[in-house]
């Protein structure tokens, strides 16, 4: 039977990257955490940085909605799930409002979602309004309920912005420009914000920011999600214990992953190689992306991670190593500044990390248990002897096609997998890797 919960909801997103997303979402957030409401933030799109802030901004987990890696009954059901909880959803779009296919578009509109876009308005005056309206009508199906002006030189410059604006489209907020109130970045985006011990202070000094440029019109429409009941996963790992690297340099990690892997049965038992903590008495391992590269020395001074490694692997338990747990895993890394590293030597080759980008695109991959879905998006190059078993195509004909390694009971690949788009084929795996 369908069911149907009720919440208001928004969807924050912008005609390009770089227009100010994330900072408006997580001050949207934190101004309502702040008062007390239980405030649920999605991010569209894989992506590891943005939802980190969000998540710290709201006080609750950020989970990913992506029509190509979950499937619509998939972000369905976790916005249903969120809206029987939460007083407030916010979903903050990726690139631009059209951009990708699945685009955010796409998203706003399978759900009804008002959207609001974010506009930086530092180099315009009244082609602000044309922009926005252009937005407003591209497409029928995509509701619109307003418009946000980011980096606004002053009172004069914000009444010029409104010139021309419809009356069935606002403008919300003009929030001035303020370099304080930007995040540093990195060569994949954001810094993490577990790496930043000021974004506390940040988000309430973004929440301040919020509140004083809030116009009044603001209103956050109820939206009915409906979902279809699922039946619960067969507890096929019930009595598994699977380790969990999870520190600065392997933070990438999908909320929605740790969820299937706990409703599978499996015990999760999550380790910090930075801190050189051992590795856990486990049966399975999950080494997820990250930033191997900023902590090589680090990881290559852990007195036991190399020969744990290794004896984890020679007793045949499974190990999967995504992207950034991959590179760990090889006998040198390369950094951007030239320096080589030695890895801990569990899977031949070495890989180099370079200043542009190697790949980046949605991936679906055919595992040996089942067709897996995820993404790509790294700078470093590899190269091993190893063959490949399978390479990944992109739904989109892009160039990204990630190869999928396999030697003994280790299983590695630059793909960053969705683990509900397939939670029987990662069960599978993760009790028996040789099979």
């Amino acid at each position: 039977m369908t069911s149907v919960a009720r919440c208001p909801a928004l969807f924050i997103s912008a005609p390009s990257s770089g227009s100010g997303k994330t900072s408006v979402t997580a001050a949207i957030a934190r101004s309502h955490a702040r008062r007390g409401q239980h405030v649920r933030v999605f991010k569209t799109g894989p992506d590891f940085l943005d939802p980190g802030i969000l998540a710290l901004a709201s006080g609750r987990p950020a989970y990913q909605l992506d029509l190509f890696m979950g499937g619509v009954a998939h972000c369905q059901a976790l916005l249903a799930e969120a809206a029987r909880e939460a007083d407030l959803i916010l979903v903050e779009g990726v690139m631009g409002l059209f951009d990708g296919n699945p685009s955010s578009a796409d998203l706003a509109a399978s759900f009804g979602l008002p959207v609001v876009c974010v506009i930086d308005a530092s180099a315009m005056a009244q082609t602000f309004a044309a922009l926005a309206t252009g937005l407003q009508r591209f497409r029928a199906d995509v509701r619109h309920g307003g418009v946000i002006a980011n980096r606004v030189g002053s009172p004069a410059h914000g009444r010029m912005l409104l010139e021309g604006l419809p009356a069935d489209l606002p403008l919300i907020a003009a929030l001035p420009r303020d370099g304080g109130l930007s995040l540093p970045e990195r060569h994949l985006g954001l810094v993490q914000a577990l790496e930043q011990p000021g974004m506390d202070a940040q988000l309430d000094a973004w929440a301040d920011a919020w509140e004083a440029a809030l116009r009044p019109g603001l209103v956050f429409s109820d939206v009915a999600f409906h979902t279809e009941p699922e039946p619960p996963l067969p507890a096929l790992l019930r009595g598994r214990r699977i380790a969990i690297a999870r520190d600065a340099a392997f933070g990438f990690i999908y909320p929605a992953n740790v969820d299937v892997l706990r409703a599978l049965g499996a015990e999760l038992c999550f380790f910090s190689p930075l801190a050189h903590e051992a590795l856990p008495d486990c049966d399975a391992l999950w080494l997820p992306g990250g930033y191997p590269e900023l902590h090589a020395a680090a990881l290559g001074a852990h007195p036991t991670w190399a020969s744990a490694l290794a004896a984890h692997v020679a007793a045949g338990k499974p190990l999967l190593a995504e992207c950034g747990g991959m590179l760990a895993l090889l006998d040198t890394l390369t950094d951007a500044a030239g320096d080589t590293h030695r890895m801990a030597g569990v899977m031949p080759g070495r890989a180099h990390v370079q200043q542009r980008l190697a790949a980046l695109g949605l991936q679906a991959i055919d595992w040996p248990e089942g067709p897996l879905r995820g993404h790509t998006f790294h700078y470093s190059t590899l190269d091993t002897q190893l063959q490949p078993q399978v390479h990944a195509t992109n739904p989109n004909a892009g160039r990204a096609a990630e190869a999928l390694y396999q030697q003994g009971s280790l299983r590695a690949s630059y793909v960053h997998h969705y683990f509900p788009s397939n939670p029987q084929a990662v069960a599978a795996f993760f009790l028996n890797a040789k099979a």
